[in-house]
């Protein structure tokens, strides 16, 4: 009986060679069937078409003279908040900063 179970052993091992599927004697979870699967990333991302940035046509091609609005009201924003004062602050050199005056 013994010989008959070490045959069928060298059979299957060699039938995994041959064919070249895996060996697993013990039947271990591996995860194979969900490797063999094909990849869902690409149709996943062949689904929705590439969106347009209107920021990047606008600065492509400058001779559409073409006007972001949604950029134009966020300038006008920041200019009427510098106008009374809620800016933001200056940018403070080496010189000017809070640590420069420390001593070390």
């Amino acid at each position: 009986m013994n010989l008959l179970k070490q045959s069928l052993f060298a059979l299957t091992r060699a039938r995994a060679e041959i064919f070249q599927t895996a060996f697993n004697p013990n039947s271990v979870r591996t995860g194979a069937k969900y490797l063999r699967r094909r990849l869902r990333g690409p149709s996943m991302l062949a689904y929705y078409p590439p969106t347009i940035n209107l920021a990047k046509v606008v600065r492509r091609y400058p001779q559409l003279e073409m006007v972001n609005d949604d950029e134009q009201m966020r300038l006008e924003d920041i200019e009427f908040l510098k106008k009374r004062g809620k800016g933001t602050p200056k940018k403070q050199g080496k010189g000017e900063s809070r640590r420069a005056g420390k001593r070390r």
